[in-house]
């Protein structure tokens, strides 16, 4: 007996052995992995046609400035293809960030594309702030989307604000699965149908009725000239509208002879 549980001791200890060595050399993979900066960002949009960054494609007339654009996805080739740009280092690439850079005759365009709306407001005050301070008067710089866009090196505002009006922000939205708010949309759907038809309803109705009233004034008006006109040719006045009544007050023409029966 004393045997069995000192093997059932000997089983537990190199079970916890084994245990506590599968955590250290996890916990030392990922640490690894996160010093060597090797954790997951976003990965970059290509077409699916030509394998092109689709950043690229989103430069006004990008075909034609295609040879000499520049694609980046880290700060020191930004810098290196707009040397001389302090503002440039406020520019975080850390979450998938990327940028676009190519030249125009109103200047040097730069789109930068972050992953979330909320990296992309963020950048924008602080890109803001930091020209507010260091402008120098050639450099252009507008919020549109995700893309927080310059133009460098512009001579004309008007160009550049034109330059940067080209730039335009396109996303296509699929769902994996069925679309979440599909209940949602069904229901606005449903709804708006809804009061089109009551008040498209409502309309027929009072129009129906309005006719209806005009039509009534019209015919009553037509039947009162109609009455005024025959009541012209009475010669006396008969309240029983010409119907036969007794001659009590004399008024009443005698019936000519011809108008009676024969006994």
């Amino acid at each position: 007996m004393r045997r069995f549980f000192s093997d059932i001791s000997v089983i537990k200890g190199f079970s916890g052995a084994l245990v506590s060595l599968l955590v250290i050399i996890m916990f030392g993979l990922t640490s690894a992995a996160f010093a060597q900066g090797k954790a997951p960002v976003k990965s970059q949009e290509r077409s699916e046609i030509d394998d092109i960054p689709v950043l690229i494609k989103h430069l006004p007339d990008w075909e034609t400035v295609r040879s000499q654009a520049r694609f980046v996805t880290n700060r020191a080739d930004l810098k290196t293809s707009l040397p001389g740009r302090p503002v440039l280092d406020l520019v975080d690439f850390t979450a998938g960030t990327e940028a676009v850079t190519a030249s125009y005759p109103a200047g040097r365009l730069l789109i930068i594309e972050y992953s979330s709306p909320q990296q992309s407001v963020e950048a924008d005050n602080n890109f803001k702030n930091f020209l507010a301070q260091n402008n120098d008067g050639h450099t252009f710089y507008k919020r549109t989307g995700n893309y927080n866009i310059f133009v460098f090196d512009a001579n004309d505002e008007a160009a550049a604000n034109a330059l940067i009006a080209e730039v335009k922000y396109e996303k296509n939205i699929q769902w994996l699965s069925g679309d979440p708010f599909l209940f949602h949309k069904m229901e606005r759907a449903f709804v708006t149908q809804t009061s089109d038809i009551f008040f498209s309803t409502v309309e027929v109705i009072g129009l129906g009725i309005l006719l209806s009233i005009l039509g009534g004034l019209v015919v009553g008006y037509i039947y009162f000239l109609f009455r005024e006109k025959q009541r012209q040719t009475f010669h006396e006045f008969s309240d029983a509208g010409g119907m036969i009544r007794l001659n009590l007050d004399g008024l009443t023409p005698d019936i000519a002879q011809n108008r009676l029966l024969n006994e």
